[in-house]
């Protein structure tokens, strides 16, 4: 199984948000459906960036890693440097 740590943007806000999964497409769904109280309110997102990770611990690590700098700035460097295809 693979896990994914990936970074959505708000359409409405421009606010991005951090988080990891094992299903990237269902996970968006759940987004953009407002199941996740903490984005609900800045629906819709779009998906701009992902890494997958075969251990679920490597990728909480690379969640908080990147939550932890708290740069929009680094966050924009990961999407604009980002090369993946769409999930």
């Amino acid at each position: 199984m693979s896990y994914f740590v990936y970074i959505l943007k708000s359409k409405k806000t421009e606010r991005y948000y951090i988080g990891y999964t094992s299903d990237i497409v269902c996970r968006l769904e759940k987004h953009n459906a407002g199941a996740t109280t903490s984005t609900r309110s800045g629906r819709p997102w779009e998906l701009l960036y992902y890494e997958e990770f075969q251990e679920k611990k490597l990728a909480i690590l690379r969640e908080r890693e990147i939550k932890k700098k708290k740069s929009r700035v680094y966050i924009e460097a990961l999407i604009n440097s980002f090369s993946g295809s769409d999930a």
